[in-house]
C-alpha cells in the first residue's frame, strides 16, 4: 500500500532543484555569505510581490514578529506592559513574540468556520492599555481585515499581520502583509514559500520602522560597529535568500496546486460527520491553503483510521496556548471555542507534491469512514 505523507519537501522542491543548486553555487563562489546581493535582491523582489515599500529579511518568523514589536517599543509607539490582542487559536510563536517583549497577550476566540479571529469579539476586549492587534491569517486565509482596520483606526491601534501561513493571499486586491502597519512572514521549509532552513521577513510601508527593524536584527547597528540600540542577531543569510528568490518565481504555481487539491476536497468529501473549512465571503483568492483543516467529533478515530490506510495527517494545533506548560499563568482562563476546535481539527495532506489521484484516495477513505 502506497504511503501518502502529510508533507513531502523533497518532491515539492524537485521541480526547482537545478535552479536551487545553481543559486547556491553562485553564492558559494561569490565568497559573500551574509548581508549581500542575494538578500538585497530578495528583499526588493518580495516587497514588490507583496506590494510593500520595504522588506527586511530576518532569521525566522518568530523574529519577524518579535523584532517588529521591539521596534515599536524603541520608537515610542508602544511600551512594556501594553496589551496586544491576538487569536487564542494560533501557533505559539505569535504569543512568544508578545511576551518576549514584556507585553500582555489578550486572547480572542476564533470563528468556528474560518478558524480566524472572531472580529466581533475584538471590541469587547479593547481597553485603554490596548495598543496592537495581531491578526493571524491562519492556515492560509486572510482574516477580516476591513473590520479589523476599522477598529484599529477607531482606537488608534497598530496592526501587525502574522502572515506566516498566507504568502500570496489576497484581500480587496491587496496581499496579506500589506493590510496593516507591518506584516511578518516565515519561510520555514513547509510554507507555501519555504526556504531550505529557517528564514523570515517583515514588510512595511514605514521607512523608519524598516530601518529600526534592520538595525535591531543586526546587533542594534545601523552602521557596522556603531550600536545605537540593544539588538539581536537575526539576519537572513545569502544562501536562503538565493533559494527564496528561485522559489518566489514559482509561488503562484504552488498556490494554484493547493487550490486545486482544496477544491477537490471541498467538492468531493460528502461524509456528514466531517465539517469542511469555509472560505470567508466566498473570496477564493483570500485563501492559499497552507493547510486544509477539517473538523469532526471523531478526530482521533479518523486520524487512526487514515493512518492504518497509510495516510499521514497532523493536528494544527493539539494543545491551545493557554493550556501549554510554558503559559501556565494563563491556564485559569477559559476559551471554550478554542478548546473545542483543538479537540476536533485535523489537517489533511495538501501541496504540489500531492497528485489528484492521491487526493481522490483520501476523499474515498474519508467518505467511507463511519
Amino acid at each position: 500500500m502506497k504511503k501518502i505523507d502529510f508533507l513531502n519537501l523533497k518532491m515539492m522542491n524537485q521541480p526547482y532543484r537545478a535552479d536551487i543548486l545553481n543559486a547556491i553555487t553562485k553564492v558559494v563562489d561569490s565568497g559573500w555569505y551574509i548581508q549581500g546581493e542575494e538578500v538585497r535582491n530578495f528583499e526588493h523582489e518580495f516587497a514588490s510581490f507583496i506590494g510593500s515599500k520595504y522588506c527586511v529579511g530576518v532569521a525566522n518568523g518568530l523574529d519577524a514578529l518579535s523584532i517588529t514589536l521591539k521596534a515599536w517599543i524603541l520608537l515610542g509607539k508602544i511600551k512594556e506592559g501594553d496589551e496586544v490582542i491576538v487569536p487564542a487559536n494560533t501557533f505559539i510563536a505569535t504569543v512568544l513574540a508578545i511576551t518576549q517583549n514584556h507585553l500582555k497577550p489578550i486572547f480572542v476566540e476564533p470563528d468556528e468556520e474560518t478558524f480566524n479571529i472572531n472580529v466581533d469579539m475584538i471590541r469587547n476586549v479593547i481597553t485603554e492599555k490596548t495598543k496592537v492587534i495581531i491578526p493571524v491569517h491562519l492556515y492560509g486565509q486572510v482574516a477580516e481585515m476591513n473590520k479589523i482596520r476599522e477598529l484599529a483606526d477607531l482606537h488608534d491601534l497598530l496592526i501587525l499581520e502574522d502572515s506566516a501561513q498566507a504568502h500570496g493571499a489576497m484581500y480587496n486586491n491587496l496581499k496579506a502583509g500589506n493590510l496593516g502597519d507591518a506584516g511578518a512572514f516565515s519561510f520555514y521549509p513547509g510554507k507555501n514559500l519555504g526556504a531550505l532552513g529557517d528564514a523570515g521577513a517583515v514588510v512595511t510601508d514605514n521607512q523608519e520602522l524598516a530601518e529600526t527593524i534592520r538595525a535591531i536584527g543586526n546587533y542594534g547597528a545601523h552602521v557596522k560597529y556603531k550600536h545605537d540600540v540593544q539588538g539581536v542577531n537575526s539576519r537572513l543569510d545569502e544562501i536562503q535568500a538565493a533559494i527564496l528568490r528561485v522559489k518566489l518565481k514559482y509561488i503562484n504555481n504552488e498556490i494554484e496546486s493547493r487550490r486545486i487539491i482544496a477544491n477537490n476536497y471541498l467538492t468531493k468529501i460528502i461524509n456528514p460527520i466531517i465539517r469542511l473549512p469555509k472560505i470567508d465571503n466566498n473570496a477564493e483568492l483570500s485563501h492559499v491553503w497552507h493547510l486544509f483543516v477539517i473538523k469532526t467529533n471523531e478526530r482521533n478515530k479518523l486520524q487512526d483510521y487514515l493512518a492504518k490506510h497509510s495516510v499521514q495527517t497532523l493536528i494544527h494545533y493539539p494543545i491551545p496556548i493557554h493550556k501549554q506548560l510554558a503559559y501556565n499563568n494563563l491556564n485559569t482562563y477559559s476559551y471554550p471555542i478554542t478548546e473545542k476546535l483543538h479537540d476536533e481539527i485535523l489537517s489533511l495532506p495538501i501541496g504540489s507534491f500531492l497528485s489528484i489521484e492521491d487526493a481522490d484516495y483520501i476523499v474515498s477513505l474519508i467518505n467511507e469512514f463511519e
